[in-house]
C-alpha cells in the first residue's frame, strides 16, 4: 500500500566489504581537509521557516539553519560544485509516474536499447516497446489490503486468517467517526461554494465572507477553515479526503471487491507475460509516484517548483507495481528484478504492509538485486509504531530483509527510512513515523516536502513515503561520484555518515513517550549527503 497516510566515522573498518580490480580515480578533489557534522545538541529553532525555505528545508543544513536537513545545498556548495559524476538509473516502484511532467521530463530513463512503437522487444528482456520502465499492472488502479485478500480467499483454519478477519472489522469500524465527518465536511464545503458562487476556493476566500452572511453560510465557513489548513484549495483537501475513506470502504477493505485486471496467476511467479509500456497509468492515480520521483530528481535552481536531491546525476526508471491499496508480492518481486535487470543501481520502494502470502519471492527479489550491486531504499511505514517493541512481540511489516523470529538480514543492500519533522529536537520525528531499533535504519526528512504532481503541478507531502525518496537520492549522489563502492558500501555510509543525536525525542505523536534518538534506529542517525560524500571519498580511496 503506498504509505501516504494524513530519519561516525567508527565504522570505516566495516565498510571495507569488497575488493576491486583496479584504482579508483575520484571524481571530487581531495576532501579530506573538510570536517564532517558530528553529533549535533542544539536548541530548537524559533523562528518559522519563510515559504521559500519550507519548499526546500530538506536541503539545508542542520548547523547553518537549525533544521534537521540533509546538507544537499552545502554539499553542492563546497563539494560538487563544477564536478560532473556518473549518471546513475534509479528505479522509483511505486503507482506510476506523470513522465511529461516539466520538471520530470529531461530526467526520465529511456531505455537505449528498445526503439519506440515498433512493437518488438528489441532488446530481448521480455518487455515490448519498455521505453521508460514497466507498468506491471495494466490497467489496475484500486485494490484490495492484503488482509482483505487473506479474507476474500476464505477460512483456512490458520492464525494469519484469524489475524486477518479481526484487523479488517477494527479498520471498518475506525472508518465510521470518518465517514460522519466527510458529509460534515461535505456539506459544509456545499454551502460555501453556493455562497461564493465557485466551486474551488482557499483561505483568503473564506476570510473574505463577511460578519453578517447567513448563519448557515458562518457556520459552514468555520468547518471549511479545517479543509483549508493545509494552505491549499479546500475541494482538493476534500477528494483526498473522499478517496481515502471511500477507497477504503469500497475498495481496500471491501472483500467483494475484484480491481486485479491482468489476467495473471498472482500465485505462479513465472507467470510474467502481463502488463504494458504505460509507465504513468491513470494520471489521476500517479500523485504518489510522480512526488516520489520528483524529491529525487525534479529540476534543480529553474525556478519553478521544488528542487531534486540528485537531478543533474540521475535517470528515474517507473515501475508502476504499486495500486490504490496493498501491493501483490509477485509484482514487486518482479518489480525488482526488472530495475536490477536494466541498469537500475538503486531502487526507491516507498510502500509497505502488515500481511503476505508470498513474501519469500520479494526475499529472493532483495538477493537477487544484491547480486547485481543495487541498493534498495524502502520507507519504514506511517502508523507510528515500534516495529521492535521491548517486549520482544515480532511486528511483522513487509517488504523486510529480515528472517522473521531471527535478527538475521537475509542481504545487506536494503536501507529501511523513517521521517523526520523540520523541527530539530524533541519533536523533530514525524508523529506518524515507525521506528525500530532493528528493522529501521535511518531517518529523513518526511513531512511537508515539496514536490511535482500530475497535471504539472506542485504539492505538499508526507509520510515515510517522501523520507524515502531523499535517502534514496542521497544513494544515488554517492554511486554517481563514486561509482567503485557498492551497493553494501553505499548502504553502511549512509547509515555511518549520518548526523547523530543524543538526545530524546517523541515518538509516536505520544509527549508521553519518549526515547533517545539513537536508540530508534539501527545508527541513531538522520541522513547526510555532505557527510556521505566525505565518508565515500575516504572509503573509496581506501579500495585497491
Amino acid at each position: 500500500m503506498k504509505i501516504n497516510k494524513s530519519i561516525y566515522l567508527s565504522a570505516l573498518v566495516a565498510l571495507a566489504l569488497t575488493s576491486c580490480k583496479t584504482a579508483q580515480t575520484s571524481y571530487l578533489s581531495d576532501l579530506s581537509t573538510l570536517k564532517p557534522i558530528e553529533t549535533v545538541n542544539l536548541p530548537a529553532r524559533k523562528s518559522a521557516l519563510p515559504e521559500s525555505e519550507l519548499q526546500r528545508w530538506s536541503h539545508l543544513d542542520i548547523l547553518k539553519d537549525t533544521i534537521p536537513g540533509m546538507s544537499v545545498d552545502r554539499a553542492y556548495e563546497e563539494i560538487i560544485k563544477g564536478k560532473e559524476g556518473k549518471k546513475v538509473i534509479v528505479a522509483v516502484i511505486d503507482s506510476g509516474i506523470e513522465i511529461d511532467h516539466p520538471d520530470l521530463k529531461p530526467q526520465i530513463w529511456t531505455n537505449p536499447k528498445e526503439k519506440a512503437g515498433n512493437g518488438k522487444d528489441d532488446d530481448k528482456n521480455g518487455y515490448v516497446d519498455d521505453m521508460h520502465g514497466w507498468n506491471i499492472l495494466g490497467e489496475t488502479n484500486e485494490e484490495q489490503l492484503e488482509l482483505t485478500r487473506i479474507v476474500s480467499r476464505g477460512d483456512d483454519g490458520s492464525e494469519e486468517y484469524k489475524r486477518a478477519v479481526k484487523e479488517l472489522e477494527e479498520k471498518r469500524a475506525e472508518l465510521e467517526p470518518y465517514k460522519a465527518r466527510l458529509t460534515m465536511l461535505q456539506d459544509a464545503h456545499k454551502k460555501v461554494a453556493e455562497y461564493l458562487k465557485q466551486e474551488s476556493f482557499t483561505k483568503a476566500d473564506l476570510d473574505k465572507i463577511p460578519a453578517d452572511a447567513p448563519e448557515e453560510v458562518t457556520k459552514a465557513k468555520n468547518i471549511c477553515y479545517m479543509l483549508t489548513a493545509g494552505g491549499g484549495a479546500a475541494n482538493d483537501y476534500l477528494k483526498d479526503f473522499e478517496g481515502y475513506v471511500n477507497g477504503q470502504l469500497d475498495y481496500n477493505l471491501n472483500p467483494d471487491f475484484k480491481g486485479r485486471k491482468t489476467n495473471d496467476d498472482i500465485f505462479d511467479i513465472n507467470d510474467k507475460d502481463y502488463g504494458n509500456n504505460d509507465v504513468m497509468g491513470n494520471r489521476d492515480h500517479a500523485k504518489h509516484g510522480t512526488h516520489v520521483a520528483g524529491i529525487i530528481a525534479q529540476t534543480r535552481h529553474n525556478n519553478v517548483g521544488g528542487d531534486g536531491v540528485a537531478s543533474n546525476n540521475v535517470e528515474i526508471m517507473s515501475v508502476r507495481a504499486v495500486p490504490d491499496g496493498d501491493e501483490y508480492d509477485k509484482d514487486i518481486a518482479l518489480a525488482i528484478r526488472y530495475a536490477a535487470d536494466n541498469g537500475a543501481k538503486v531502487i526507491n520502494g516507498s510502500f509497505g504492509k502488515y500481511f503476505a502470502q508470498n513474501s519469500q519471492w520479494v526475499q529472493d527479489a532483495i538477493k537477487y538485486a544484491a547480486k547485481k550491486d543495487v541498493l534498495i531504499v524502502v520507507a519504514a511505514g506511517n502508523d507510528a509504531m515500534d516495529l521492535n517493541p521491548a517486549s520482544g512481540e515480532e511486528i511483522k511489516r513487509y517488504p523486510n530483509d529480515r528472517i522473521e523470529g531471527t535478527n538475521t538480514e537475509i542481504a545487506d543492500n536494503f536501507l529501511v527510512v523513517g521521517a523526520l519533522n523540520p523541527a530539530f529536537g524533541e519533536k523533530m520525528v514525524a508523529n506518524f513515523s515507525n521506528f525500530g531499533s532493528v528493522d529501521v535504519d535511518v531517518f529523513a526528512p518526511g513531512v511537508k516536502i515539496y514536490a511535482t504532481v500530475p497535471y504539472a503541478k506542485y504539492e505538499y507531502l508526507q509520510g515515510t513515503s517522501m523520507a524515502s525518496p531523499n535517502a534514496a537520492g542521497v544513494a544515488a549522489m554517492i554511486r554517481s561520484y563514486y561509482p567503485n563502492l557498492t551497493a553494501a558500501q553505499v548502504k553502511q555510509i549512509m547509515k555511518d555518515s549520518g548526523v547523530a543525536v543524543n538526545q530524546e525525542v517523541i515518538v509516536s505523536g505520544n509527549k508521553e513517550d519518549k526515547r533517545n534518538f539513537k536508540d530508534i534506529s539501527t545508527s541513531g542517525k538522520f541522513v547526510n549527503l555532505y557527510n556521505a560524500l566525505i565518508m565515500a571519498d575516504k572509503i573509496s580511496k581506501g579500495k585497491k
